[in-house]
């Protein structure tokens, strides 16, 4: 059976490199020369785009992975120099794509802090390079996607008929002062990212999206997440009820079950999943791993092991995410 993956990390040093060890600790992220930060464990695994890769991919059968760069990136470096960074950056990946169609597609890199130049990288991204969407890393400069200053992108990818996976970043300082600081430094951190901070923060992006009017306004804009729906399938009915009266042109199910789309990515057990085929439907999950940070043989495990029609499973393995991102077959 063909399987896509669509959160699937990369991280190129040339392009670390370019962003100052400060830039880094001033957004939270651990020093480069941590070793025993997430990125540095599997720094060579987000480096290692070709043979090693793709013979991982082969021994867990999964057949094309779908590029992103993992954070930190284009939100943190200045408008001044953003936008080479992304264009450089997304030309590199384009190289290793054209190397390996058969295997890999892409997300765009965009320079988040000039939205407008964003916006024109990636319609080049997506018509020159052949992308299929783009990945933006939570927050930038502490704004969410339904600031105004956002426009132009969202404006683009609804033009473009492409999706934007909105991944989860680091807490801005304000958020990490009060939920998580004042533990041990290593507990505090994995309680702001994956021990439970990534996931509010991205289902509060949708939601405020969603309640801000980003969905009127860009009405067939499509957003992927990941991590099993980022806690929403658990909460949809009940967020709901609670604006049930407040106004909305659509409710919040409606929007979410009409322009967001979620992914299995990091986890593999089947409570979560069943409850997400349960609220958002087969037809809007697509199985993804998070590699690196998630071993494909683990993801795959957990696709095969999913207790559910032939026909549900190969939309979750493949098919949700061709149609969606228009991959060549």
């Amino acid at each position: 059976m063909r399987v896509v993956t669509l959160e699937e990390h990369i991280s190129l040093s040339e392009f670390d490199n370019r962003i100052s060890k400060e830039a880094r600790i001033a957004r939270g992220w651990p020093s480069p020369d941590d070793s025993a930060s997430p990125m540095q464990r599997v720094q060579h695994q987000l480096e290692e785009v070709g043979e090693e890769r793709i013979a991982d991919m082969d021994e867990s059968g999964i057949t094309m992975q779908v590029l992103s760069v993992t954070a930190p990136g284009g939100d943190i470096i200045e408008a001044k120099d953003a936008v080479d960074y992304a264009k450089d950056y997304n030309d590199e990946i384009a190289k290793i794509v054209d190397d390996h169609k058969e295997r890999f597609a892409a997300f765009a890199v965009l320079p988040m802090k000039a939205p407008d130049a964003a916006a024109d990288e990636l319609e080049r991204a997506i018509k020159d390079l052949g992308f299929v969407g783009t990945m933006i890393n939570g927050t930038t400069n502490d704004k969410f996607l339904d600031d105004k200053q956002f426009a132009s992108i969202l404006s683009s990818a609804e033009a473009l008929d492409v999706p934007i996976y909105i991944h989860p970043n680091l807490p801005i300082k304000a958020v990490n002062d009060v939920y998580y600081n004042n533990l041990p430094y290593s507990l505090g951190f994995a309680l702001s990212i994956a021990g439970w901070g990534w996931h509010s923060e991205t289902a509060i992006h949708v939601l405020r999206m969603i309640l801000a009017g980003t969905f009127d306004k860009y009405p067939n804009l499509k957003i992927i997440i990941g991590h099993m729906g980022e806690m929403l399938p658990m909460m949809m009915e009940r967020i709901n009820n609670i604006y049930k009266d407040a106004g909305l042109k659509r409710t919040i199910k409606e929007v979410l079950k009409s322009n967001v789309w979620i992914t299995t990515s990091g986890l593999f057990t089947q409570p979560p999943f069943q409850l997400a085929v349960q609220t958002f439907g087969a037809d809007r999950i697509m199985f993804s791993v998070d590699y690196p940070y998630s071993p494909n043989k683990a993801g795959k495990k957990f696709l095969d092991e999913m207790n559910i029609p032939a026909e549900e499973k190969e939309k979750i393995a493949h098919s949700n995410a061709d149609r969606l991102l228009k991959l060549k077959v």
